[in-house]
């Protein structure tokens, strides 16, 4: 079969191309480029855990040893310390901050080892016609020539030429921030510590700043970004080089440090969300699909998140055909989560910076506004946490043994320590995009037991027979804990680490059915699900 296309060589495009090599989906990445990126320190982004993780996993490469963990926040409001949290003992995960450029490198290498991704440089897309059986795409330059793919995928950034060929609108508003935006090496009073600070004391060159932002980066770096007034105003070297100098000296009771400017620019702050993210056989995914990045939140993010989601329904329609149910929910889950998103931001930006048309949202409090902004910065609330997929058409419906746990259902899973089925301890993170639901099965004390022992002990049996029967590919692991789930429950996660359900037990009529709904089948509110005794026949067929 034909590989997928991917149009565009930025992260996204790049960590997709990987994703589905972790599945045996072989992919063609059209770099309209030369094949490597301008270094530039002042572009940088800051990665959650889930989304970190991800790319840990698919690259291959530590990214801790190629970006800077945070190792607290601080938010300051004039002179005073609003909120100051500590990652090393809050029990917080720490983001992430790396260049974008050192990031794209980490993954071009991790690409160059994979036999089932090419890259075409110089390649730059202008048409795409599309049929029953696959897609045909054309690129011109050097390399000009026609592409076969059996998808295509456009990742290819706000100016999408796949969004504009397959006349996607992309509504939503201009230039919502501004930042003037500098790296730089020096010393701070607060060494990696990121740092939110409103309103400064101290009066700066040309227009008002109203926030700065300090982000630190390796070998002693640091992204500072200043919120710009609404308008079109220069920002202009001098205008930069003294605000530099101000908020250096601001921080610094009074004397500019020593400093060495590395980069700068303007970093503008774009709502949008296009109508479409699914034609037939082409999908957009990233900036291409919506853009936003108000109050600290940041579109990479987004981006990533779309190939997680993208990446596990490819490669059944790939490996067996057309799963149109399944690749419809693309758009349906991860255009929900974005329009939330950008929902969120679009109530908060008059509170926060003085529109006051909806100040009855958050008490006039200082604090109350500070929240939202930490939201934004640090994952938390509408603004910042992964988005969760409880309203999917992939979600079962009132399945008889459903229990609760801490995690609801289509909300990503904690990433607590499981037992796989060759014995080794993992994190059940690392068992995540490999195309496979996962079992997980919550098991006091089995940790202690070699695996012969419990391997054919109590449940597991039963358990791996009806695992051998699900209509798709799963994997059996072993918790000793999970938060909220009580022993000898059994959680079904998707590939992509968001939680299923959850059963008091094993439960094979209801794991199947829960299985088949998500993979874009049958409903078993709508359709009715098999019997426990034909579910353990089935099962029983299968472990024979």
């Amino acid at each position: 079969m034909d590989p997928v296309i991917i149009v565009g060589a930025g992260p996204v495009g790049l960590t997709l191309a990987l994703a589905l090599a972790r599945q045996d989906v072989p992919s063609v990445v059209l770099d309209e480029g030369p094949g490597k990126d301008e270094p530039r320190p002042s572009r940088t982004v800051v990665l959650r855990e889930d989304t970190a993780a991800l790319l840990t996993r698919l690259s291959g490469v530590p990214l801790d040893e190629l970006g800077t963990r945070w190792t607290g926040w601080r938010s300051m409001r004039r002179k005073q310390v609003m909120r100051e949290v500590a990652f090393d003992d809050a029990g917080e995960p720490s983001p992430l901050h790396i260049a974008q450029h050192v990031l794209t490198h980490a993954l071009r290498s991790a690409i160059a080892d994979q036999p089932l991704v090419r890259v075409a440089t110089d390649s730059r897309l202008d048409t795409v016609e599309q049929e029953r059986s696959g897609v045909t795409a054309h690129t011109r330059g050097p390399k000009g020539t026609w592409w076969r793919g059996s998808y295509l995928v456009g990742c290819d950034g706000p100016r999408s030429t796949v969004r504009k060929l397959l006349d996607i609108r992309f509504p939503g508003r201009t230039a919502v921030e501004r930042h003037a935006v500098a790296a730089l090496r020096t010393e701070l009073p607060w060494p990696g510590h990121a740092l939110l600070h409103r309103n400064p004391p101290w009066r700066m060159s040309g227009p008002a700043a109203a926030e700065v932002t300090a982000r630190p980066l390796p070998d002693g770096a640091w992204r500072l970004d200043w919120l710009l007034p609404p308008g079109k105003d220069l920002v202009t070297p001098e205008l930069l080089v003294n605000r530099i100098r101000e908020t250096l000296a601001g921080w610094t009771d009074g004397t500019t440090p020593p400093y060495d400017l590395l980069d700068t620019g303007v970093h503008t702050v774009h709502h949008r969300l296009a109508r479409r993210w699914r034609v037939g056989r082409v999908f957009v995914a990233g900036d291409a699909a919506h853009l936003l990045g108000a109050l600290g939140t940041h579109g990479l993010e987004e981006g990533l998140r779309d190939v997680d989601n993208l990446a596990w329904k490819l490669a059944p329609a790939w490996h067996h055909g057309p799963h149109e149910a399944l690749l419809d929910s693309y758009q349906t889950e991860r255009r929900a989560v974005v329009a939330a998103r950008l929902r969120a931001a679009d109530q908060a930006l008059p509170v926060l910076r003085g529109g006051g048309g909806l100040r009855q949202m958050v008490p006039g409090t200082a604090r109350g506004h500070d929240a939202l902004h930490t939201d934004g910065h640090l994952g938390h609330g509408p603004l910042g946490a992964p988005g969760t997929y409880a309203d999917s058409p992939l979600a079962p419906r009132h399945l008889e043994h459903e229990i609760p746990v801490d995690t609801p259902p289509g909300a990503p899973v904690t990433d607590v320590r499981v037992t796989a089925e060759d014995g080794t301890f993992v994190q059940l993170r690392s068992r995540l995009g490999r195309g496979a639901l996962l079992v997980v099965l919550i098991a006091p004390g089995t940790g202690v037991w070699d695996r012969k022992h419990w391997v054919s002990a109590g449940v597991m049996p039963r358990l791996a027979a009806a695992v051998t029967a699900l209509p798709h590919p799963a994997e059996l692991l072993v918790a000793e804990a999970y938060p909220g789930a009580p022993a000898h429950s059994v959680l079904l996660v998707r590939p992509d680490g968001h939680l299923v359900t959850a059963f008091n037990g094993v439960r094979p009529a209801d794991l199947y059915a829960a299985a088949e709904t998500t993979l874009g089948g049958k409903d078993p509110e709508k359709t009715g699900s098999e019997t426990e005794t034909e579910a353990e026949a089935r099962a029983g067929s299968a472990a024979r």
